[in-house]
């Protein structure tokens, strides 16, 4: 039998341009960890306050999914890539004025603005790459994408560290350096709007709506067959998909804690400088980029959620010793957490997009309002991290367990009766 192409000619033109949009919001989205811990030094508020960034960006991710979804059913993926890079350059663009009136909570305005374009982007992007081709493909693609996504978090706290923290140390109440940085941004972001207004895309059909296809019969443990899908069933009763939902939550809101203190960490564990410290926080995204790349290639020999289970056990192990304050040991373990963290988020997004038929639209809008769980859990390590920034990084390890559940339970398509 013929191994499945990761993708056909005709498409190869659109699927490098959606590519490109996981590597922008990407930079936006690390950035706002770097301006978590500028915010802290320059507008004097404290950790659990400087949480709420994320917060703003994670609630616009769940308000925005569902509106992106149906404006994406109704106009298609083109029209919804637009509406979302637009939402992204406006939101940039009201940094200007935030940093006029050095007001924290229109800076929080912006970034929820900002991030709506992000969600818009995410929600349209994930089934827009796993339409471009075969669906045996679609789990490669997506991890593919993500790793350009992750190049982007390389980017996103070196621009930030250099430019914000570098002219901060200058003066330290400065916020010139965030407008101008944002304003960049904006132009080029809405510059790329316009590029992709002339891009022709061929007509798809999404492979996770074809409902012909019969799935293979799995046998568990205990001997017992899976049921069959049925993908025209609703999406409450479909078991893979609610269980992707509740870890994607649990995903992002290890992802966002563990981002929004790296730097705090390595100042105050490892007493570090913040720009040096931002470094070290690009590394470690450098090793999220390259698990995805690493993960994409693995995927070939070994199932999907199997090395999910996998990155998420070894990721329990590197919390625990994370939070007993090891020096560099502990230290380089949170930065080597972004190499497991890698697969989890595109993982779980394409399995719970499987057998889903007409509703994967829907789907996907309800996955990316699940990184909500990324504005939830950055206040509350925030608050423990007053106390002791290390004790936080133990919180991560909730998530991990109900991730590490849907990867060995729950991730195989199933409706529920």
């Amino acid at each position: 039998m013929e191994s499945p192409k990761f993708t056909e000619k005709k498409y190869r033109v659109v699927l490098s341009f959606v590519v490109s949009l996981f590597f922008f919001w990407a930079v936006a989205l690390t950035m706002g960890d770097v301006l978590n811990k500028h915010f802290q030094n320059v507008l004097h508020i404290s950790k659990s306050h400087s949480g709420l960034v994320q917060l703003s960006i994670f609630g616009a991710y769940a308000l925005m999914g569902i509106p992106a979804g149906l404006f994406m059913e109704k106009f298609g993926y083109k029209k919804g890539v637009l509406l979302g890079l637009l939402l992204f350059a406006g939101g940039a663009f009201l940094f200007i004025p935030a940093a006029n009136q050095a007001s924290f909570n229109f800076f929080r305005f912006a970034l929820f603005i900002l991030a709506m374009g992000m969600a818009t982007l995410e929600t349209v992007a994930h089934p827009f790459v796993a339409a471009l081709g075969d669906e045996r493909t679609s789990d490669q693609r997506v991890n593919f994408a993500q790793s350009f996504n992750g190049l982007g978090a390389i980017l996103g706290p070196l621009i930030g560290g250099s430019f914000i923290f570098g002219a901060a140390h200058q003066e330290s109440s400065n916020l010139d350096s965030v407008k101008q940085l944002y304003t960049w941004i904006g132009i080029v972001i809405f510059s790329i709007a316009i590029l992709f207004s002339f891009v022709k895309v061929p007509a798809l059909k999404d492979p996770h709506a074809e409902e012909n296809e019969i799935l293979e019969n799995e046998i568990h443990d205990d001997k017992k067959k899976i049921s069959e899908s049925n993908p025209s069933a609703p999406l409450y009763k479909q078991r893979h998909f609610i269980f992707a939902v509740v870890a994607q939550f649990f995903n992002i809101a290890a992802q966002g804690g563990t981002w929004a203190f790296f730097i705090n960490y390595g100042v105050e564990k490892m007493h570090l400088h913040e720009t040096e410290a931002s470094y070290y926080f690009s590394l470690s995204m450098a090793l999220m980029m390259a698990g995805r790349f690493i993960g994409t290639f693995l995927m070939r020999y070994v199932a999907p959620n199997r090395l999910l289970a996998l990155f998420t056990s070894v990721n329990i192990l590197l919390c625990i010793v994370i939070s007993q304050s090891f020096g560099w040991v502990s230290f380089i373990s949170l930065i080597g957490l972004n190499f497991f963290l890698s697969v989890m988020y595109p993982t779980i997004f394409s399995l719970g997009l499987k057998k889903l038929g007409k509703n994967v639209q829907k789907a996907s809008s309800f996955l990316v309002m699940a990184m909500f769980g990324g504005a939830v859990f950055p206040p509350i390590m925030g608050r423990i991290a007053e106390t002791d920034i290390a004790h936080a990084y133990l919180l991560p390890i909730i998530c991990y367990a109900v991730i590490l559940l849907f990867a060995l339970k729950y991730y195989r398509p199933k409706t529920l009766k």
